[in-house]
């Protein structure tokens, strides 16, 4: 169905055209102060902590959007909750499908997800974070390349915190969101884990980091503000101009990371 002239993927009509394609879902929330980025208030505001998470978002998708046009890829927004489309309205483009996550942890939407966006028509999905906007574009590029030209497989980009970016696989594979404990430093492990026990090969990306606590957020400041940085991740704009935005306050808080680079 459509809401205005954005698409709702319906898991239950597939669209043959998808064959052959690689979903990219961002896992996003709607992007609500007080519902978002959570662990960054304080040192920011809700409010701002929620306008950070719509930066991520948007320069994820301006990531994402390069691969597509260079891969046989096509961006998707899976979001939560159900039902609230609309918040979305202005940040993602019109022409970018959303799939409505379900499930009660975040194992079970990232299970579902795969599995809706397979049962929707795409040969290989991608799950990714909406906390990662620095990631390189090359890494997702990979990771599409591979899913589609290799047998049965997965693809995982660790994160430093020993989370994941982003997991793929070109068959469904349940087991691998099964006993995780999730949003600990255990998750990348673990999910190799399911993967040996199932006889499922993964290569393995870049490692990069994401961004849920102030410690991260200083990273990210020095990355795009200040430009102190080794590794050429993805320029992301929109964060690095939101940053840009209220620099004086960043380095008025209690961020001892940012303040002495200045």
């Amino acid at each position: 169905m459509k809401t205005g002239p954005r698409t709702i993927i319906d898991p239950k009509k597939p669209v043959a055209s998808l064959n052959g394609r690689c979903a990219l879902a961002i896992m996003a929330k709607a992007p609500k102060a007080g519902h978002v980025k959570t662990r960054l208030s304080p040192p920011l505001d809700s409010h701002q902590a929620a306008a950070l998470n719509i930066a991520f978002l948007r320069d994820t998708i301006a990531c994402l959007e390069e691969v597509e046009a260079a891969a046989a890829a096509n961006v998707v927004i899976s979001y939560t909750p159900a039902g609230e489309e609309t918040n979305f309205a202005g940040i993602v483009p019109d022409d970018i499908p959303l799939v409505p996550q379900r499930g009660e942890g975040f194992g079970e939407r990232l299970k579902y997800t795969a599995e809706d966006l397979f049962a929707a028509g795409f040969s290989a999905v991608c799950l990714i974070d909406s906390d990662s906007p620095t990631v390189p574009r090359e890494a997702y590029v990979e990771a599409v390349q591979r899913l589609l030209t290799s047998e049965d497989c997965a693809v995982l980009g660790p994160s430093d915190d020993g989370g994941y970016y982003v997991i793929g696989v070109n068959a469904s594979h349940p087991r691998l969101f099964d006993d995780i404990a999730w949003s600990t430093a255990a998750v990348a492990r673990q999910t190799l884990q399911r993967a040996s026990e199932i006889d499922l090969p993964v290569h393995s990306l870049p490692t990069w980091f994401d961004v849920d606590d102030s410690r991260t957020l200083a990273r990210l400041y020095r990355e795009l503000v200040i430009g102190d940085s080794v590794r050429a991740g993805f320029a992301a704009q929109h964060t690095g101009n939101y940053l840009r935005s209220f620099k004086d306050q960043l380095e008025e808080m209690s961020m001892p990371a940012i303040a002495a680079q200045n």
